[in-house]
């Protein structure tokens, strides 16, 4: 069974870092774009990054280019977030996502992203 376990959420200052992890063991990593996605309270989900399979290509939310990098090891199965120079507007739960067409898609349960300012 497939599942796809975030972690690395938290509580932080705003200015500061974070680096969130998504592990997706029992997926053909490799087969699947990931991306990252957050809900904060009141909103709907939004795209925050996404990546190719093999990493050549990603994309980015407006809102966090230049702040946030997405990352893939597909040796690890694992997708990564870095957040650097967080902003109180970044506090939402934080999703992976694995997708791809002609495949099932599969979501993580997220990790909550608190920016204190």
């Amino acid at each position: 069974q497939v599942q796809l376990v975030e972690s690395g959420g938290g509580l932080v200052q705003a200015g500061e870092s974070l680096t969130l992890s998504c592990a997706a063991p029992g997926l053909l990593f490799s087969d699947f774009g990931m991306s990252w996605h957050r809900q904060a309270p009141g909103k709907n989900l939004e795209l925050v990054a996404e990546i190719s399979r093999t990493g050549a290509r990603t994309n980015y939310a407006e809102s966090v280019k230049g702040r946030f990098t997405i990352s893939r090891d597909n040796a690890k199965n694992t997708v990564y977030l870095q957040m650097n120079t967080l902003k109180p507007e970044a506090t939402a739960v934080y999703y992976c996502k694995a997708a791809q067409i002609g495949r099932p898609v599969y979501w993580g349960r997220g990790t909550q992203v608190t920016v204190s300012s």
